[in-house]
């Protein structure tokens, strides 16, 4: 399928679904996709068999440490590379694929890679940042399932000064779509509140550029 056909069904597959962006691209999110217990499930199969490491990006001219865990998972094909770092995907493993496949047949969309994040406590954070790499294509669709402890979910837009905080909770699926990452900005802030960890897979279409 061209990356044309796959992102000119993007207005239509959630047409009964509020767009929760008020305005330059298409937001989305399905509370409870999971309930908790196969959320609880998911989390703690994750948790153990992903192979969760420390990252270096380079930013802003130098090297830093990323503040959270993180792994990247796909077809042999789906490298990604932002930040300086070239991302060699790891084969899928069951538990991500069957994830994989009900994100597939509920967003009616293929996705051949995701990047897994582990957030430990409310010190791991996201910074602000877009997915508009050019392997993405022009108007990706990704797919972002949250376990584990609710984050704050922050939209920061290119241009105007507008924010919008989406707070995703154990289970939720929240989904980017449209010109979303052409306008808008998203991150994880920070908190001094108690959080206990996180697990965030966000499922994409790398394309072979």
């Amino acid at each position: 399928m061209s990356i044309a056909s796959i992102q000119s069904e993007q207005s239509t597959r959630f047409k009964n679904v509020q767009n929760l962006a008020p305005f330059d691209g298409e937001l989305y999110l399905f509370q409870a996709f999971y309930l908790q217990p196969e959320s609880d499930s998911l989390f703690a199969e994750l948790q153990s068999s992903l192979a969760w490491q420390e990252e270096d990006i380079f930013i802003f001219g130098k090297w830093v440490k990323v503040p959270r865990l993180m792994c990247w998972y796909g077809d042999a094909d789906s490298r990604y590379r932002y930040s300086g770092v070239t991302h060699e995907p790891k084969p899928w493993n069951s538990v991500l694929q069957s994830v994989r496949e009900d994100l597939e047949q509920y967003c009616r969309c293929q996705f051949n890679s995701v990047l897994a994040n582990f957030y430990r406590n409310g010190n791991d954070s996201m910074g602000r940042h877009a997915d508009d790499e050019k392997e993405l294509g022009p108007n990706p669709l990704i797919a972002s399932l949250s376990l584990g402890d609710e984050r704050v979910f922050r939209l920061h837009h290119k241009k105007r000064n507008e924010t919008l905080d989406i707070r995703l909770g154990h289970g939720d699926l929240l989904v980017m779509a449209g010109s979303l990452q052409h306008h808008w900005q998203h991150s994880i802030p920070k908190t001094r509140q108690y959080k206990g960890p996180r697990i965030n897979l966000t499922f994409r279409k790398i394309f072979t550029v």
